[in-house]
């Protein structure tokens, strides 16, 4: 279909980590089309990436769900979702084009009989697009339709079109280590491991990926990246929003498996992580899941659980977690975590990583602090340097996004004067354009068929490997509560202060 390219020239900033769009063709077949995501982020993704000339010239978008409509009626709910939640525009010189490319099929996720009815309906649209029988399907659905959907698939020839297959998981990967397996036994029936594509959103930010540029490009931070110089590492997941409309969910999900085993965890590995030999997805993906092998599972005596009661945020009254609608009133499904977790290998060992995450926080913030430690000996008075603090560096993820690097200097001063000043660096004005959305970044990669920022079973299997002892000890006992618009339970301070350190306030 016909796009907008823009000239990278004008701006050379714009070149990306992997510069280049897709050239393949290809068909993107959405299952779960008229849902939450798909309107929300599928949707909007593909069209920005259109706009901006990287996807393959010859190109559609399949939707598939239960909700019986035209191909018409199909484009002008597209529309309206572009309408509401695209980051840029509808370019109406383009919007035709990309129109055309929109096609609907509906049935059950059950029904093999829809299924072989998609199959020829691919098959048209790729006499119409020329797509040569490439195919990339997005489950776009709860986790519970993922082992059905794939399975017919498998039954009525979905996964080995005439050109290459792809799957694209959403999270959550199982509920547990042996539900993870379940499941990738379940794929693998239909799909080979290099065809699976699972997905967490968090590798898309571009912040997450520049904290692999930031190691790995720059020689003067490298060098200090060990426990010889490193004293801790804290890592913030905030969020100043509840459960809202997700009580059901969460109350099978809770903090651990709905962040911790999935973001959390893989920002973890970006950071502890040894230099691969290239930016290629086996090389990355076996030191990520190398460092997480290292890692020591949770455990109950290094961790704190909370559950938000009523507070106030931003300044609105909230109710408490086990106020909100659709929660049980005895409820102990926890919110919010603080972990002190340890790296046992020779750049991290003795040098602690401190995780803490949950919802109802004062703002909605996720950071990576860097805090090195103090130098051995200051060869000033301790009035000049009293309020001089440690070296420290703040990879800002969102909002906000940047880096800060907190250093001592001189104050003007006919004394000498120590104070502790900010070196910072700020996407949106260092770059001058907004920052793709992660999806746009990860629909392009998988078109692309570039694994590099999604996860492998082995990391998968991993993740749960370190979360499981903690969830089943947390099977007992309950939360401790803390109100809406703090930093957690005060035990969490407790963990880090026992240590003779202190939560960094975002």
């Amino acid at each position: 279909m016909a796009q907008v390219v823009s000239d990278p020239k004008t701006n050379p900033l714009r070149v990306g980590l992997r510069a280049g769009g897709a050239t393949v063709p290809a068909v993107f077949v959405i299952f779960g089309a008229t849902g939450d995501l798909a309107h929300r982020k599928l949707l909007p993704a593909i069209y920005n990436l259109g706009a901006r000339g990287l996807l393959p010239n010859r190109f559609a978008v399949v939707g598939y769900a239960r909700s019986e409509m035209t191909d018409d009626e199909y484009r002008e709910q597209a529309r309206a979702s572009l309408e509401r939640f695209s980051r840029t525009q509808i370019d109406e010189s383009y919007w035709t084009a990309f129109a055309d490319s929109l096609h609907y099929v509906s049935g059950a996720f059950d029904d093999q009989e829809a299924f072989r009815a998609l199959g020829e309906r691919l098959a048209r649209i790729d006499a119409g697009h020329g797509t040569e029988g490439n195919r990339v399907y997005y489950l776009s659905t709860p986790a519970s339709f993922f082992p059905v959907i794939v399975d017919n698939m498998g039954q009525t020839g979905l996964n080995d079109p005439a050109g290459f297959a792809r799957v694209v998981i959403e999270k959550p990967f199982g509920h547990d280590l042996e539900t993870a397996r379940e499941l990738a036994e379940t794929v693998h029936r239909s799909f080979q491991e290099r065809q699976i594509y699972r997905i967490d959103h968090y590798l898309g930010k571009e912040t997450v990926q520049n904290i692999f540029v930031f190691r790995f490009a720059n020689a003067i931070f490298e060098p200090v990246w060990t426990n010889r110089y490193v004293d801790h590492v804290q890592i913030t997941v905030a969020e100043s929003l509840g459960v809202e409309h997700r009580a059901a969910f969460y109350e099978e999900t809770g903090v651990v498996r709905d962040i911790v085993q999935n973001h959390l965890l893989q920002v973890l590995a970006l950071v502890a992580m040894e230099p691969p030999a290239a930016f290629e997805a086996d090389a990355v993906r076996d030191e990520k899941t190398k460092v997480l092998r290292a890692t020591r599972p949770l455990s109950f005596e290094n961790t704190v659980r909370g559950q938000y009661g009523s507070g106030f945020v931003a300044g609105e009254e909230v109710p408490a977690y086990a106020q909100e609608e659709g929660v049980p009133a005895d409820s102990n499904t926890p919110t919010f975590i603080a972990a002190r977790m340890e790296i046992d290998n020779w750049r991290w060992a003795g040098t602690p990583f401190y995780i803490r995450t949950g919802k109802r926080m004062p703002k909605r913030v996720t950071e990576v602090a860097v805090q090195f430690k103090r130098v051995p000996h200051l060869p000033f008075t301790m009035g000049a340097a009293e309020h001089l603090e440690a070296n420290s560096l703040v990879l800002r993820i969102q909002p906000d996004e940047g880096i800060s690097l907190r250093f001592g200097a001189k104050a003007p001063s006919p004394t000498v004067a120590i104070s502790t000043v900010n070196m910072d660096f700020l996407y949106g004005s260092a770059f001058l354009h907004d920052v793709p959305e992660a999806y746009e970044t990860l629909i392009l990669d998988a078109i692309r068929g570039d694994r590099t920022l999604f996860t492998p079973q082995d990391g998968v299997e991993r993740s749960w490997e370190i979360c499981d002892p903690l969830l089943e000890q947390w099977r007992s006992g309950t939360p401790q509560v803390y109100a809406s618009g703090s930093w957690g339970p005060e035990a969490a301070f407790e963990l880090i202060t026992r240590d003779g350190r202190r939560w960094r306030r975002p």
